[in-house]
């Protein structure tokens, strides 16, 4: 994949969260299942999260993987204090979910595999423009 410029970057990366956005949206409505949801929800999650700031940051920011590890671990903790209850948002169903109601520690750990795949994805990428 070879990007000519930030414009053809952010048509890529807006495409990008519109399908895994959509992939992530099925998954919740439709898989109940022991594993997808729970595990490959979590780990897409980040990678949603990932390209939406790449539409704005299309380039130069060599950590990003982390950035949003160390986000979505921040959002899991708040769920560890009920967050959702101190908001006053536990009967919206869609913030509830959006936000998510369950601290689990396997969640972070579904988060660190997302982000261990983009920062691969970003050490290829960084290799191939050189």
């Amino acid at each position: 994949m070879n990007f000519k410029n930030k414009r053809n970057k952010r048509i890529f990366y807006a495409i990008a969260f519109i399908v895994l956005l959509m992939i992530e949206v099925l998954i919740a409505l439709y898989v109940h299942d022991a594993f997808v949801r729970p595990y490959v929800g979590d780990m897409l999650v980040v990678i949603v999260v990932y390209a939406a700031v790449r539409i704005a940051i299309p380039d130069r920011c060599k950590w990003l993987p982390l950035y949003v590890f160390l986000f979505a671990t921040g959002v899991e903790c708040l769920q560890y204090i009920n967050i959702v209850d101190i908001l006053g948002v536990e009967n919206n169903r869609f913030l509830r979910t959006l936000i998510g109601s369950v601290f689990d520690i396997k969640d972070i750990l579904c988060y660190a595999v997302g982000c261990v795949i983009l920062a691969v994805y970003e050490w290829r990428m960084r290799l191939k423009s050189n």
